[in-house]
């Protein structure tokens, strides 16, 4: 099923695995299990950002790097085929031009459309999260996924379904998870080590408390919004992501079907962060109008040149129908 992934390592010593310039659980799981996996291969991780603190809980984080293999043989894309996430790595020239002349493979499990533009190879799956298409490709590949492959791999799909709550996981990926608990994934002690990694500051609980004090409520108290400008990201985010802290806050106010964190940058960049309710599973259709795309219950995008109230005002727009026809 999955032999055109085995193709593509045929022939090849050296691979380099690509996350996208938002990386999350899922995506770092993808990476790091694909290194374990890989182990007759020479692997180097990269990222063009650095991985957030609060994704440190995933044991080996710090292998991924911001310095690109320019003399990998094959690049694999992981948890992304939307040119628009990046396009950090597109707009340095020397890296554009790698991907456009070395052998490259995506593996992605959105419903969005691969608009990749330079030549690659391509494993899309609509699934709760890239890390179970990387588990179905080891074992249809027969693999070897030792426990530490295991615990990367079910790292991510906890982190992309929620802890297997989201409305995408279905019965084979609780199948899934009970594989991975067979090859020594823990789910309690990934979840404490998660924890641990989770816990706040005093002053970043200060913080939070003045996020929610900024929370705006548009269409009758179903879409909560909140800012979060440059000045915080600089302050706040190395130490905890702003979106992370606030995002399940909103969505868990009575009322509320549509959440959106935006963070608005010196450049013109704005990006949003978005979760509904399960009864509004929209946060992929929102996310699209704005050239983005993710789940049904946890989406984002980015655009540019535009302001915090502007991008109000078109959810508060677009959103009374998509809400009537969830």
């Amino acid at each position: 099923m999955y032999t055109k992934f085995s193709d593509f390592l045929q022939n090849k010593e050296r691979i380099c695995v690509i996350q996208a310039e938002n990386p999350d659980g899922d995506s770092l799981g993808s990476a790091i299990s694909l290194d374990y996996l890989l182990s007759d291969k020479e692997v180097s991780l990269y990222c063009p950002v650095d991985i957030p603190k609060y994704l440190h809980y995933f044991n080996d984080w710090s292998r991924v790097t911001c310095e690109f293999d320019f003399k990998a043989d094959g690049y694999i894309i992981v948890d992304t085929a939307a040119e628009v996430l990046l396009s950090k790595l597109l707009d340095d020239t020397a890296i554009r031009n790698r991907l456009y002349s070395a052998p490259v493979f995506v593996i992605d499990h959105h419903e969005t459309d691969d608009d990749l533009t330079f030549p690659h190879e391509s494993i899309i799956e609509v699934r709760p999260a890239c890390t179970e298409i990387i588990y179905r490709i080891a074992k249809d590949l027969n693999i070897n996924i030792n426990q530490e492959a295991a615990e990367a791999i079910f790292q991510g799909i906890l982190s992309d379904t929620l802890g297997l709550t989201s409305s995408s996981v279905e019965a084979e990926t609780f199948e899934v998870a009970a594989e991975l608990t067979r090859l020594g994934a823990n789910i309690s002690e990934l979840e404490d080590r998660r924890r641990e990694f989770m816990k706040k500051s005093q002053r970043i609980l200060d913080y939070k408390a003045d996020l929610i004090k900024r929370i705006d409520y548009s269409l009758d108290g179903e879409l909560a919004t909140v800012h979060i400008p440059w000045d915080d990201i600089r302050e706040y985010s190395d130490e905890y992501n702003p979106n992370v802290l606030i995002l399940e806050e909103m969505r868990l106010v009575e009322g509320v079907k549509v959440a959106v964190a935006i963070k608005t940058y010196p450049d013109g960049k704005v990006t949003g962060k978005i979760r509904t309710a399960s009864d509004a599973p929209i946060a992929e259709k929102v996310a699209g109008y704005f050239g983005g795309g993710g789940h049904p219950q946890a989406a984002g995008f980015r655009t540019y040149d535009t302001t915090y109230d502007e991008v109000v005002r078109e959810l508060v727009k677009i959103l009374p129908e998509l809400i009537k026809n969830a």
